[in-house]
């Protein structure tokens, strides 16, 4: 809807809606129309009015999407508080993935799975053969569908560069606040570094301290990087003892990572263990955000992990997950070995019921760890 006509609907009675629907010749009937106003954030003046929607015409369903909504909020001086719901969206999840790829009754399997209940061979080789093709693909809508359409993933991998040449040209938006080479430089140094504890010094030495965390800011804003919080996990909730010093970040989708980063795409789709790929990110990177996808969408979750530095004793479990009154201690193994030595220290440490692994394994059981396949991480939290 062009800027100059995005109020045909706003704080109008019915008379004035039914000429609206006849410029668009589409009827608009309360209770069954929904308006849907995409790049709201295009006009600020349609973000502040969506309040008159609810007071003045309460039976017509409305959404409003956009990119970078957050930087349009900051600028307005109120937003319908206690009017308007907000939903926090990402990319499809890897179970979203499977039913549009119509897998749906694999995915159904994966759900009704557990540590006790594995499930047989062949279906966890099916299904580690989709998680494959995901962490090539992603979950960004277009590539999806561009799957879907074509069974190819090469034709994914050049819609992804696509829409990497995209999102960095976007960076412009930001030039009244930072200049581009600036933030663009920041955020490739904070994609080499995801999954690791943010290093300010590893940036250019050109910039500031504050000028990288301007930086960093506004893409933690703009929701392109996403935060994982330092917790020293003594109780709940895991915020209340966050340290600010101690800060990972991850990139809200795989399909962009692997483009961004170079990633050889036959490695990760040929691979029995992805160790050798990036030396495993991409599966770390993978669990914390299914963690994040299937959690509430009424509120902005966040990510949290245990670190201890100490001499000849250095120990870090990669996420933590709160489940009712426990605190439970997540290990991400890109393939289907390795030690878990940090995860038995903080159980002992913090007394933790069990702990969690993910990995290329099947569901399984070891003494006090449950094993979930990195394909159903999103259960955890479930």
């Amino acid at each position: 809807m062009p800027e100059n006509r995005c109020f045909c609907a706003v704080r109008v009675r019915w008379a004035n809606q039914v000429q609206c629907g006849i410029i668009y010749n589409k009827r608009i009937e309360a209770g069954k129309t929904l308006l849907f106003l995409d790049e709201i954030q295009a006009c600020p003046d349609a973000i502040s009015a969506l309040r008159f929607f609810y007071e003045e015409y309460p039976e017509l369903h409305v959404i409003a999407a956009g990119s970078l909504l957050e930087f349009a909020l900051a600028e307005l001086p109120s937003f319908g508080v206690g009017r308007i719901e907000t939903l926090f969206m990402f990319p499809l999840s890897f179970a979203e993935f499977m039913n549009a790829a119509d897998a749906n009754l694999l995915q159904e399997a994966i759900q009704k799975a557990s540590p006790a209940k594995p499930l047989p061979d062949y279906i966890h080789t099916k299904a580690v053969e989709y998680l494959k093709k995901f962490l090539v693909i992603g979950g960004m809508p277009e590539a999806v569908a561009k799957y879907v359409e074509t069974q190819s993933i090469f034709e994914c991998t050049k819609l992804l560069s696509n829409l990497t040449t995209t999102l960095k040209s976007d960076f412009s938006k930001y030039r009244a606040k930072v200049p581009q080479l600036r933030i663009n430089a920041v955020f490739d140094n904070a994609v080499a570094q995801m999954c690791n504890k943010f290093v300010y010094a590893k940036v250019e030495q050109d910039f500031h301290l504050s000028q990288i965390k301007e930086c960093i800011d506004l893409l933690v804003m703009a929701g392109l990087l996403l935060p994982v919080f330092h917790s020293a996990a003594n109780g709940i909730p895991l915020g209340a003892e966050i340290n600010a010093k101690k800060q990972k970040f991850l990139l809200l989708d795989t399909g962009l990572y692997q483009n961004l980063t170079g990633l050889n795409v036959s490695e990760i789709l040929l691979s029995d263990d992805f160790q050798t790929v990036n030396k495993g990110k991409i599966a770390e990177l993978f669990v914390g955000l299914e963690l994040l996808k299937a959690s509430s969408p009424y509120s902005q979750n966040q990510l949290y992990f245990w670190q201890r530095e100490a001499k000849n004793s250095n120990a870090e479990v990669d996420y933590l997950v709160q489940k009712n009154e426990k605190i439970i201690p997540l290990e991400v193994k890109a393939g289907t070995k390795g030690s878990m030595q940090s995860l038995y220290l903080f159980m002992n440490e913090k007394n933790s019921e069990y702990g969690i692994r993910t990995s290329l394994e099947n569901f399984a059981v070891y003494d006090k760890i449950k094993v979930y396949p990195l394909y159903a991480a999103g259960n955890v939290v479930q």
